[in-house]
């Protein structure tokens, strides 16, 4: 519950970067969806803008809010993305993809002049990593790149018996009710643990690297300001441009 309300205070401290006529990056997953839900409010009393969903589920919600939707064919230049993250660490080095949506988001993400990150105190962490990386792969590129990840240090065998529950087979690849999880680009994920990642940029040039991988979750210099729900308060910070 703590962590909800502080989703809810991000989200709605996020309103302050969005001005009226800009075009906005939508992001995707729970404290996105907050900011999603008070935009439409602003929208339905007046402030006009036009959205650019990061995910279907994204582009549901908004159109069920009245936000009007634009594409990246249209409009190239995003002014404003809100987004969530699963980590992010004191540079503003993000993990994105936990709810499977990290090749819009972040193809979104890079055509925006500003990206507001907006989580819940769970989510600082000094180093990632303990959350696993997603990476997005092509199916038939899946043998080579579960050696070749590994080789890069990411844990490929997960916990047996909970993934043959669930229908896997005890890889990385990510499952949702006994299916492999398909994105909305129809991608597989590979949820790879590779412990503490110092050096996100230079995991982020390997992983870029190997041919057969679609995207992956870290998203390296790309945030310019976090808010963090702390409590009743919510916590800026800003990117020290390099």
């Amino acid at each position: 519950m703590a962590h909800d309300q502080e989703k809810k205070a991000a989200a709605r401290a996020s309103l302050a970067f969005v001005r009226d006529g800009d075009i906005v990056g939508l992001g995707s997953g729970s404290t996105a969806e907050y900011a999603v839900r008070f935009l439409g409010e602003r929208v339905q009393g007046g402030l006009k803008i036009r959205g650019i969903p990061t995910s279907q589920r994204t582009k549901e919600l908004a159109e069920s809010l009245g936000i009007p939707l634009t594409t990246l064919q249209e409009f190239p230049d995003i002014d404003v993305t809100v987004d969530g993250a699963d980590e992010i660490d004191p540079e503003l080095q993000l993990i994105k993809g936990g709810g499977g949506a990290l090749l819009r988001e972040k193809i979104v993400a890079s055509a925006s002049k500003r990206m507001v990150v907006i989580a819940d105190s769970s989510k600082r962490v000094q180093v990632l990593g303990k959350f696993p990386l997603p990476v997005e792969v092509i199916a038939m590129a899946e043998p080579l790149l579960l050696k070749k990840i590994a080789a890069l240090g990411a844990s490929v065998k997960l916990r047996l018996k909970k993934i043959t529950a669930l229908g896997g087979s005890g890889k990385p690849r990510r499952y949702a009710n006994g299916n492999p999880f398909v994105t909305d680009e129809g991608h597989i994920i590979l949820d790879c643990h590779f412990g503490e990642i110092p050096d996100p940029r230079a995991l982020a040039r390997q992983l870029d690297s190997l041919t057969g991988i679609v995207e992956h979750g870290l998203f390296v210099d790309m945030a310019t300001v976090a808010l963090i729900g702390k409590g009743d308060d919510v916590v800026e910070f800003r990117r020290d441009p390099r």
